[in-house]
Order: structure tokens, then C-alpha cells, then sequence
């Protein structure tokens, strides 16, 4: 006889599911849309992100017999987000070359290692740099919208303190009120309900894949993928770390021609599915993974209709939710990017690189950032005297 997960198993998930999805879809279609998706690209976008994230997930659940739960690469649509600019095809080319990258550090144990000697303060300054200007948008609003602001403001504060788990979808309805009772709500666009996948073929441009492709591959690698693994150590799990992490690159390979920009471990979602309360049972806690699963296969078949959705919210409120969003991801960047005193300097270097804005020869400013930390570093640590010999 098939025994069911118990009902803190089906909360769990929802929860997580509705979290993952509904703090964050605004920032991606804000992201798809910047670089050149039109409507229907961008929810074929979102049905083959969740695609991904459910089938991948599943598979990978039921293998290890343990929650392995997905997410879409939040830290690599601000980063797109604040790209922009591109032609659509040519961004296909910049996932699919962020999946490959994926795919070779997942496959090569030795490169793998290498990636997770990368020093924390660098890569988590190049993320703060990314997330910033996002945060600063919410706080500039203010000087045109005042109002809204100020109460989604204190819709997060106030959920932050209580609620925290239901923060960023509280925020997301309270927004999506805010926008219909004041009459802001424009038609939704024509389009279709129902999940659909069209293909696109990838034209690859040089400049944008060194200066796309590789900071949104170690964004995801460092952000996402890395502190995916220590949430289901820290649950007392051993995750295979090569083969969950190429899962992950095939996943987003797969959903890249579609619009999909990247498929990852989830880290704070994860944190919901992988506790004691999800499942007493350690060893059928597998089960909510596959809940989870289960959950965005439903989400995908509705994709187009929830894009619209959002596409007919003001810019404003979109460009609210988003800042208000990323508010807990820049915070982990920052204490991380801050924690080693020894590395700040470079860590700074790398923060204020990336959040300028800066583009040279046609790459961007997340590039710039980690070269910038990079020979920051290199310079600190060549100039240090070396420590003086005790005497024997």
C-alpha cells in the first residue's frame, strides 16, 4: 500500500513552491522582457523554467531519495535584468553557453573544486554590485510614488519581523491590490493561458557571451548551486555535488532555445523542504521534493496566463516588488562580502566595479567587477609582508 506524505509534507511545498515563484517572477519577466523576449517568448520562458525545475527536481528527488529542490537563477535575472539591450536569439546563445559552463564544472571534479576556491568576498561583492542598483530603483520610486512605496515598505518590514516566510508574497499581493483598487491595472495582453515552448535558434555574439555568459554561470554557480549544497548538509544529507549540478546545466540547456536563463539548486526555498517539520522522516522527506515538483508542473501549464499577468502591472509597481525582492539576497551578498576583514578592500573593489554600471568594448559591468576584485586581490595579497618568524 502507497502511503501518502502527511500534510506538513503538502504545506511545505506549497509553500516553498509559492514562495520561490512568487517573490521573484517579477524580476524575471522584468529580465526576459529587457532582453528582447516579446510576451509569448517570455512565457514560453517561464513554462520551460518550470519545466526544468520540476522535472529535473523530481528525477533528482526520487534518485537520491532525498529533497532536492529547484529553482530559477534569481541572482542571474538581476543580472540580465540590468544588462538589457540584446536581441533575443542572441541571449538564447548566453544561456545556453552559461548551461554548457555548468555542465563542464559539474562533469570535471578538479574544475569544480577549483570554482569553490574562488575567494567568497570576490563573487558575493559581484553579486551585491548586481542586486544594488535594483534596491536603489525601489527607494527612488518613492520621489514619483510615495504612497506605494511606503506601504510596500511596511508590508516587508512588518512580515520580515512576523511572517518571514510569506514576506515577498504578501508584498506581491499587496502590490497587485494596490495596483486594481487604484484603477492602474492596464488590459492584460493577448496571448495564450495554457504553457506552451517555442524555440528559438541561438545566434551567438562574442562580446555578449564573455561578458553574459560567464558572470551569469558563476552567479548561479556561487549564489545558487554552492549554498544549494550546504542547505542539504546542513539537513544531514550527502549530495552528490558533480551530478546534481550537472543535472542542473543539462536542465537549463535543455530549456535554453525555449527562453529558460537558468535552472539551480534553491537555497532559501530548499531550507523550507529539507527541515524536520516538512517530514519527521528523514529518509521520506524525498516525498517533498517531489510535491515541490509537482507543484511548478502545475505553475507551468498556466505560465503565459501569470506573465501577462504580470505584464500589465505598472512598471513602477514591477520595479517595487523586484527592489523589494532583492533586499534579502543583497543583504546575505553584503555580510558575506564583508565577513573576512583581511579581503574587504578587494571585495569593495569588486562591489562598486559591478554596481557602476560600467560597460567597456561591449562588456559589462559584472565582468569588469570580478576582474576589478580579482587584481585587487592579487595586488593585496603580493604587497603583504609575510609574518614574522617566532624565535626558536
Amino acid at each position: 500500500m502507497v502511503r501518502l506524505p502527511p500534510p506538513p509534507s503538502w504545506s511545505a511545498a506549497l509553500i516553498a513552491a509559492f514562495v520561490g515563484f512568487g517573490g521573484t517572477i517579477a524580476l524575471v519577466v522584468q529580465a526576459l522582457r529587457t532582453m528582447g523576449a516579446t510576451v509569448d517568448q517570455t512565457g514560453s520562458a517561464v513554462t520551460a523554467l518550470c519545466l526544468g525545475i520540476a522535472i529535473a527536481g523530481a528525477a533528482l528527488s526520487v534518485r537520491y531519495r532525498m529533497p532536492v529542490v529547484l529553482a530559477w537563477s534569481t541572482p542571474g535575472a538581476a543580472l540580465l535584468a540590468a544588462a538589457g539591450g540584446l536581441p533575443w536569439p542572441a541571449a538564447i546563445a548566453v544561456f545556453v553557453a552559461a548551461a554548457v559552463m555548468m555542465i563542464v564544472v559539474g562533469a570535471t571534479p578538479a574544475l569544480g573544486r577549483l570554482i569553490e576556491r574562488i575567494p567568497a568576498p570576490i563573487a558575493s561583492g559581484m553579486l551585491a554590485g548586481v542586486l544594488l542598483p535594483f534596491c536603489l530603483t525601489l527607494f527612488r520610486l518613492g520621489a514619483t510614488d510615495p504612497l506605494l512605496i511606503a506601504a510596500l515598505l511596511f508590508i516587508f518590514l512588518a512580515a520580515r519581523r512576523r511572517l518571514p516566510l510569506y514576506a515577498l508574497p504578501l508584498v506581491l499581493v499587496a502590490a497587485i491590490s494596490f495596483t486594481v483598487v487604484r484603477g492602474d491595472m492596464a488590459p492584460l495582453a493577448t496571448g495564450r493561458t495554457f504553457g506552451t515552448l517555442l524555440p528559438v535558434l541561438p545566434r551567438p555574439d562574442l562580446a555578449a557571451v564573455v561578458s553574459l555568459a560567464l558572470p551569469l554561470f558563476m552567479v548561479t554557480l556561487v549564489s545558487q548551486n554552492l549554498p544549494g549544497l550546504v542547505v542539504l548538509r546542513s539537513a544531514g544529507y550527502q549530495p552528490p555535488a558533480g551530478a546534481l549540478v550537472t543535472t542542473t546545466g543539462v536542465a537549463s540547456l535543455i530549456g535554453a532555445p525555449f527562453g529558460a536563463h537558468g535552472v539551480n539548486l534553491a537555497a532559501i526555498t530548499a531550507a523550507i523542504c529539507t527541515g524536520q517539520d516538512a517530514h519527521p522522516d528523514p529518509g521520506r522527506r524525498w516525498q517533498v521534493g517531489v510535491l515541490y515538483a509537482g507543484f511548478y508542473l502545475a505553475l507551468a501549464v498556466f505560465a503565459p496566463a501569470l506573465v501577462r499577468l504580470f505584464l500589465a502591472l505598472p512598471p513602477e509597481v514591477i520595479a517595487s516588488v523586484t527592489g523589494l525582492a532583492l533586499i534579502p539576497a543583497l543583504i546575505g551578498a553584503v555580510e558575506s562580502m564583508m565577513a573576512d576583514r583581511r579581503d574587504r578592500d578587494p571585495a569593495i573593489v569588486t562591489f562598486l566595479a559591478t554596481g557602476s554600471g560600467l560597460v567597456l568594448w561591449g562588456l559589462g559591468s559584472a565582468f569588469w567587477g570580478l576582474i576589478a576584485g580579482f587584481v585587487a586581490l592579487g595586488l593585496k595579497r603580493s604587497l603583504e609582508k609575510p609574518a614574522p618568524r617566532q624565535a626558536g
